[in-house]
């Protein structure tokens, strides 16, 4: 298996477990590194989408979810041990998910947005 950055393995735990901000420290910290990495931005993105819509934010979900779809397009179908395409089925069906007349909601009503796919996110290598 190759070897990656521990912030790399870290994101997989953070991810896996829901923990959204965690994963845009550890994902910013590599990317602040090689700014020019747009994998990493990608997933940065993604991370952040999720982090928003549960919080009420759902047209920064939108936002940054389409940001993760076009930075992660040129890395398709897998990059790093990651299986992209599984990725971009998760990205496309948040898409479709997030409600499109809705910019946000009061924290107390996130409960009532149509829930996110579940995604879990594993190394291939």
């Amino acid at each position: 298996m190759e070897d990656y950055p521990i912030e790399y393995y870290e994101f997989f735990v953070s991810f896996n477990e829901g923990d959204y901000y965690t994963c845009h420290d550890l994902l910013e910290e590599m990317w602040m590194t090689d700014k020019g990495n747009l994998f990493f931005k990608g997933l940065l993105q993604m991370s952040v989408s999720i982090y928003h819509y549960e919080y009420g934010n759902v047209k920064g979900a939108r936002v940054m979810m389409q940001a993760a779809r076009d930075y992660l397009q040129p890395y398709r179908p897998k990059h790093w041990g990651l299986d992209l395409e599984h990725v971009y089925r998760f990205i496309e069906e948040c898409l479709s998910i997030f409600p499109k007349k809705i910019d946000r909601v009061p924290f107390e009503e996130v409960g009532n947005l149509p829930n996110l796919p579940q995604l879990v996110l594993y190394l291939e290598d």
